[in-house]
């Protein structure tokens, strides 16, 4: 590529970046004006009990990154 084309990408690109960066504003701006989102009834929490899932949840699981239970890791 000539200087020319790297500098013609760097304005599309930043031009972009401005647009992207306007539509934020936009959106934030719509969002304030909206007033706070409503918080949350602290009187419908949900308990979580602490007995074990059945195992039979994860039968056909892979540990992620890891491959399946059965191989090793490469």
């Amino acid at each position: 590529m000539s200087l020319q084309d790297d500098l013609n990408a760097v304005r599309r690109n930043l031009d972009e970046l401005t647009r992207k960066v306007e539509q934020l504003e936009q959106k934030a701006a719509r969002q304030r004006s909206a007033g706070p989102a409503a918080t949350p009834d602290p009187s419908r929490m949900v308990t979580i009990p602490d007995t074990p899932y059945d195992n039979a949840l994860w039968t056909d699981t892979d540990d992620e990154g890891l491959g399946a239970r059965d191989r090793r890791a490469p």
